[in-house]
C-alpha cells in the first residue's frame, strides 16, 4: 500500500471508502496500532503523520516538530505552535485526516501541570472529534456528535474516519481527561467536560464522573458544561434515568439559574415529548441578556453561533429554521 494519502476517486465511487478500511490508509486502523509506549514516550516521529493531510489538504509531515514545540516551557514557543495547530488540524469545520493522530499526544501535552494553553489544548482535541454543525440548535441535532451520510476534507479523504478516530482516541485515554474536572483552573475544567462528551466507549463511568463533580461545582459554566456533558453521552447511550433527572432539575426553581436552563435543553434532546407550559413559562421568566452572554461561553452554546442560547431555544421550542444566519439579512436577531 501506498505510503501517500491518494484515494482512486472512480473506485471510491464504484466501491465506496470501504474499499481502503484496515489498510495503511485508514486513520482509525493506525490510530487503533498506535503502541502505547509511543504515546506515552511522546515519539511523535514514529507515527505516519505525513501518510496524511491537514484541513487544507496539505500533507502532515510538519505536525511532529509542531507537537514537540506545543510542549516547550516557553510560552512564546508552545503558543504559536498551538495556533498552528488549530490552523492546520480543523479549518472552518473541515477535520483533516492527520488530526486523530495528534490527539494522543495533545491529552498528554495537557496532562502535564507544567504546560501552557491546556484547556485550549484540550479543545483541540475535541474539536477534532466532533463535526461542525454551525446553526443548528435543534433537539435533534444540538446534542449530536457526528451526523450520519458521508463528508469528505480538502484532499477527498472520509471525515467520518477522522471524526470516529479521534473519539475513539479520546475514549482511549479518558483516565488523562477524568482528572481535569478537578483542575483548578475552570476554564480546563470546562473543555474536560466538552472532550469526554464525544468518547464513544466507557459511558457509565464517564457519566458518574460528571454527575459525581457536578454535586460540587462552584463555577457556572463549568456546571452548564457537566450536565451538558452528561447529556450527549446520554443521546448515544440511551438512559431514560438521565432524561428523568434532567427534568427535576429544571422544574426545581432553587436550582442555579444556568442549571435550570442547561437541564431544560438536555431535557428537550432526551425525548420526544411536546414542550410542555411550564418549561416555556421557566424560559420566559429565566432569559435574559446576561444569560445570553453568559451561554456564549458554553462550548455547546458557542458551537451553534453567536447568541446561541437564542437561537438554540427558538429552534427547540418554536421550530425556527435553523442555520447559520446570514449577516447581509435584514431580518434581526430575536429578542433575547
Amino acid at each position: 500500500m501506498s505510503e501517500e494519502l491518494v484515494f482512486d476517486h472512480e473506485q471510491v465511487r464504484t466501491h465506496g471508502f470501504d474499499l481502503y478500511e484496515g489498510t495503511a490508509l485508514d486513520v482509525r486502523a493506525v490510530v487503533a496500532g498506535m503502541p502505547q509506549d509511543v504515546k506515552d514516550g511522546f515519539r511523535v516521529h514514529e507515527v505516519p503523520f505525513s501518510r496524511f493531510r491537514h484541513a487544507h489538504g496539505g500533507p502532515g509531515d510538519d505536525v511532529p516538530e509542531l507537537l514537540t514545540r506545543l510542549r516547550s516551557a516557553d510560552a512564546d514557543v508552545s503558543g504559536p505552535a498551538l495556533e498552528q495547530l488549530w490552523d492546520s488540524l480543523v479549518h472552518q469545520g473541515t477535520v483533516g485526516s492527520v488530526a486523530p493522530l495528534t490527539v494522543p499526544f495533545l491529552l498528554r501535552v495537557a496532562a502535564d501541570p507544567a504546560a501552557h494553553h491546556r484547556a485550549s489544548t484540550i479543545r483541540l482535541a475535541n474539536v477534532v472529534a466532533r463535526q461542525q454543525h454551525w446553526g443548528f440548535g435543534t433537539r435533534d441535532t444540538f446534542l449530536q456528535v457526528v451526523t450520519q451520510g458521508w463528508s469528505c476534507d480538502c484532499s477527498g479523504y472520509a471525515m467520518n474516519w477522522s471524526i470516529e478516530a479521534s473519539r475513539n482516541a479520546i475514549t482511549a485515554d479518558v483516565d488523562l481527561l477524568l482528572p481535569h474536572l478537578h483542575n483548578p483552573d475552570p476554564d480546563v475544567r470546562t473543555s474536560a467536560c466538552y472532550a469526554l462528551a464525544t468518547t464513544s466507549g466507557r459511558a457509565t463511568c464517564v457519566t458518574e464522573a460528571l454527575r459525581t463533580r457536578l454535586a460540587t461545582e462552584q463555577d457556572p459554566t463549568v456546571r452548564a458544561s457537566l450536565l451538558l456533558a452528561v447529556a450527549e453521552l446520554t443521546v448515544e447511550n440511551a438512559d431514560l434515568h438521565v432524561a428523568t433527572w434532567a427534568r427535576a432539575l429544571w422544574s426545581e426553581p432553587a436550582q442555579p439559574v444556568e442549571v435550570r436552563m442547561s437541564a431544560a435543553l438536555a431535557w428537550l434532546c432526551l425525548v420526544d415529548d411536546p414542550v410542555p407550559d411550564e418549561l416555556r413559562t421557566m424560559v420566559d421568566a429565566l432569559l435574559t441578556d446576561d444569560l445570553v452572554d453568559f451561554f456564549d461561553r458554553v462550548p455547546w452554546i458557542a458551537h451553534v453561533d453567536e447568541k446561541g442560547l437564542v437561537r438554540t431555544l427558538d429552534q427547540m421550542l418554536n421550530n425556527a429554521k435553523p442555520g447559520v444566519i446570514d449577516p447581509w439579512d435584514e431580518e434581526p436577531w430575536p429578542d433575547a
